[in-house]
Parts: C-alpha cells; structure tokens; sequence
C-alpha cells in the first residue's frame, strides 16, 4: 500500500533520480546515541586492532604480515568510525574537499600499497615505510578538521627551515 502511495504521490519518480550514496544517506536514519556508540564501538575497534598489530610484530616470521594486516584494518576502521556522525555521503564529500582531496588520496593510495607490499611484492621494508607514510597521511588527514592547525603547523616548519 505504501508503494502504490507513494507512486500516486510522485514521491517515486522523485526517488528514482538520486544516487546509490544517497540512498544509503537516507537509509542511515541512526538515532544520535546510536551514531556515537557506532563511532566509539568502530573506533575502539579500530584502536585495538593497531594496537594488537604492533604488539604481533615482535612474533619471528609472521609477526610482520600480521603488523601490516592488523595495523591496516585499524586504520580503515578508525576512518569508518567518523562515518557513523556524519553519515556517509557527508563524510564522503568531507573527504573529498579541495583541503582534504590530497591528504584523502595518499592515504588511501598508502593503505593499498601497504597491503600490496606484504603480499603481492613480498617486500617487507617497502610495507613499513607504507605504514608509516598511513600514520602521516592520517594525521594530516585528521588535522584538516581542527581549523587552522595545518597552516600552523606549516609555519613552524617553514621557521624551523631557516
């Protein structure tokens, strides 16, 4: 009954033009308590897992495929956390901002070299300097939301470079 609804209505030719990531906004219509349990839960996760890779590191052999593998999904599951306040196709446009579309994109970029690195290249150095190059692209990634921070930062180095 609702369909027929909402066809005699019109609202179904309205629904028929929007985006996939537009659907999948509309269809998060998560409670704000909800939203923050999902960040904290995601975020928590994402912590554990970094944490847990690190401390897998120091096992002989394995230890290191595990690091990247654990240090990775950390890092994707601490990206996905903010998506549970905004939403995602909030998120996804916050990501793609003109002062976040380049830190975005060597984050990502190093998310998959990484992985490539450790299993695909077997080149285990090339894997650790993805990581690390993940954790800088993530902060600076994450400094673009504190206003003015990255312009800060800047300066000091700019100083510091004298």
């Amino acid at each position: 009954m609702d369909k027929l609804k909402s066809v005699l209505s019109g609202e179904e030719a309205r629904r028929d033009d929007r985006t996939v990531l537009e659907t999948v906004n509309e269809a998060s219509t998560l409670g704000w308590t909800t939203r923050i349990k999902g960040f904290v839960a995601c975020f928590v996760v994402g912590g554990a897992c970094t944490l847990l890779g690190v401390c897998l590191l120091f096992l002989p052999r394995i230890g290191l495929t595990l690091f990247i593998v654990f240090y990775t999904f950390g890092n994707i599951c601490a990206l996905g956390s903010t998506m549970f306040l905004m939403g995602p196709l909030k998120q996804l446009k916050r990501m793609c901002d003109k002062t976040r579309a380049l830190a975005t994109a060597i984050m990502i970029t190093c998310l998959v070299l990484t992985l490539c690195a450790a299993f695909w290249w077997k080149n285990f150095g090339l894997a650790l300097l993805f990581c690390i190059l993940q954790v800088l692209s993530f902060a600076w990634y994450s400094l673009s939301y504190i206003p003015c921070v990255r312009e800060a930062i800047m300066r000091m180095l700019a100083v510091c470079m004298r």
